[in-house]
C-alpha cells in the first residue's frame, strides 16, 4: 500500500435485484394490480406467497408482510397487548425507530444499559424490570449482536416479561441453532435497503401465537380480507379478534413482495458471504493496537453485515479526526458516541421526546469510542484488507500525534 492509497467503492452500494424479479415486477406493473388484495382470477398473490415462504424459512407458524421494519415493531407491540401508558423495557443501544415505535403505541420506554459487548446488561434489565413493573421487553439485537438468550429468557420467564424481538440486523442469525426471532412472543424484521434482503422499505412480523397473528393481520389493514394472507391461523381465531383490532394500514404490496421472493432463496448464501468479509475485517481490526472488538460467544451464529469497533487508545475528541481522515480516503465510518444525531446513528439521550431520560454510564462509556461500518456484499476480501490498512494507518498516525 502506498502512503495515501484511497478506497474507491461506495459503502452504500447494494447488489442488483435478480433479473427474474425485475421481469416479474414488470409484469406486475403492467397488470396495474399492485395492492395485495387487488387480484384477478388466476393471479399469483405475491404478498401471500412471500408470507408463506418467509414463515417456512424462519421456522415460524405465522408471518405478516409489512411496509417497514419499524411498522412491524409497532404492530408486534400492539398485537402482543401493549396499551397506552404501559412501560416497555428496551436496550439503550439501538436505532431511532425502536423508541419511535414505543412512542407510537403510547408506551413508556424504560431504557436499559448495555455491557461492553453491545448486549443488554442483564443486571440492569432485572433491576429496571423490578423497579418499573414493566412486563414487556422490546429487545434489539442491535447491529447483529445477540445477547445470552438462555439467561435473558430465564429472566423474562421468571418475571413474566413478554419478549418482542427486533431482528432488523439478525435475519438468519442464531443462538444455539435457534433462529433469532424465535425466542419471544413476536418478532419484527426489516427489508429496508441496508438490511439482509432489499425491497427499499419493508418488513415482516412473525409469531407462533395465533391470537397475535390474527390481530396483526387485521391491524395491518386486511379489510376483512384476511383469508387472502399466506401464513395465518384458523378462521375461528379471526372471529374472536376481527372486530376488535383497529386497521393501521401497513401491509406490503405485490411489487415489493416480488423483489423479496427472488432474494429469499439466496439468503443463506448471502449470510455466508457476509461472514467471510466480516471475519476478515474482525481479524484485521482486532489485531490493531488500540482497537477493541468484543469476542463473539460460541453459541452465537451472527450475520456480519456491519462491524463495530472501539478506538480505545484515542481521545474522544480524536474520533471525529479519525472519521474525517478515513473519509478522505474513501472509508465511511459512523460514530455512535456523538452528542448530536448524524444520519442513521443517534445516542439514546438525543431522543428528547422521552420523559426522564436516564443516565446510563455503561452505554455512554461503550459508545464513546464506538465506530460502525457497513459491510456490503459488493465488497470482496481484498477490499476488506485495504479498508483495514487505511484504518490502521490513520489510527496509528493519531496515536503518534
Amino acid at each position: 500500500m502506498t502512503a495515501r492509497t484511497k478506497f474507491t467503492k461506495p459503502f452504500t452500494q447494494q447488489e442488483p435485484i435478480p433479473a427474474a424479479a425485475i421481469d416479474r415486477a414488470i409484469e406486475v406493473m403492467q397488470s396495474g394490480r399492485l395492492h395485495r388484495y387487488n387480484l384477478a382470477e388466476g393471479d399469483s398473490n405475491e404478498a401471500s406467497e412471500l408470507e408463506r415462504e418467509y414463515a417456512e424459512w424462519q421456522g415460524a407458524d405465522y408471518c405478516v408482510a409489512c411496509t417497514s421494519g419499524g411498522y412491524a415493531i409497532q404492530l408486534a407491540l400492539r398485537a402482543c397487548g401493549v396499551e397506552p401508558g404501559d412501560r416497555i423495557l428496551a436496550n439503550a443501544y439501538t436505532l431511532a425507530p425502536v423508541p419511535g415505535a414505543i412512542h407510537n403505541v403510547g408506551g413508556v420506554p424504560v431504557l436499559v444499559d448495555i455491557d461492553s459487548s453491545y448486549h443488554i446488561d442483564m443486571h440492569d434489565l432485572e433491576a429496571k424490570a423490578n423497579a418499573s413493573g414493566a412486563r414487556y421487553l422490546l429487545l434489539s439485537h442491535m447491529r447483529g449482536h445477540i445477547a445470552d438468550m438462555d439467561r435473558l429468557m430465564e429472566i423474562c420467564d421468571r418475571l413474566h416479561i413478554c419478549l418482542i424481538e427486533d431482528c432488523a440486523h439478525t435475519m438468519g442469525a442464531k443462538w444455539r441453532d435457534r433462529k433469532s426471532g424465535n425466542f419471544g412472543k413476536a418478532a419484527a424484521f426489516s427489508t429496508q435497503t441496508y438490511k439482509h434482503m432489499n425491497s427499499g422499505e419493508g418488513g415482516f412480523l412473525t409469531t407462533n401465537d395465533p391470537v397475535v397473528a390474527a390481530r396483526a393481520v387485521v391491524s395491518s389493514g386486511s379489510y376483512m380480507l384476511y383469508g387472502r394472507h399466506g401464513a395465518i391461523p384458523a378462521e375461528d381465531v379471526f372471529q374472536d379478534v376481527r372486530l376488535y383490532a383497529p386497521n393501521y394500514s401497513g401491509r406490503m404490496d405485490h411489487l415489493r413482495a416480488v423483489l423479496l421472493r427472488a432474494q429469499l432463496p439466496a439468503l443463506k448464501d448471502s449470510v455466508a458471504r457476509w461472514n467471510v468479509l466480516y471475519d476478515r475485517l474482525a481479524a484485521r481490526l482486532g489485531g490493531m493496537a488500540g482497537v477493541v472488538i468484543p469476542q463473539r460467544r460460541q453459541e452465537e451464529f451472527y450475520v456480519g453485515s456491519s462491524i463495530q469497533f472501539r478506538a480505545e487508545k484515542l481521545e474522544r475528541d480524536q474520533i471525529p479526526l479519525l472519521m474525517a481522515a478515513c473519509a478522505a480516503r474513501g472509508v465511511e465510518l459512523k460514530w455512535f458516541g456523538d452528542d448530536e444525531p448524524k444520519a442513521f446513528t443517534s445516542r439514546y439521550d438525543s431522543w428528547k421526546y422521552i420523559d426522564d431520560i436516564p443516565h446510563l454510564p455503561g452505554t455512554l462509556r461503550v459508545l464513546e469510542k464506538t465506530l460502525d461500518m457497513r459491510v456490503p456484499l459488493t465488497f470482496d476480501v481484498e477490499d476488506c484488507d485495504l479498508i483495514a490498512d487505511i484504518i490502521e494507518q490513520e489510527i496509528g498516525d493519531l496515536i503518534a500525534a
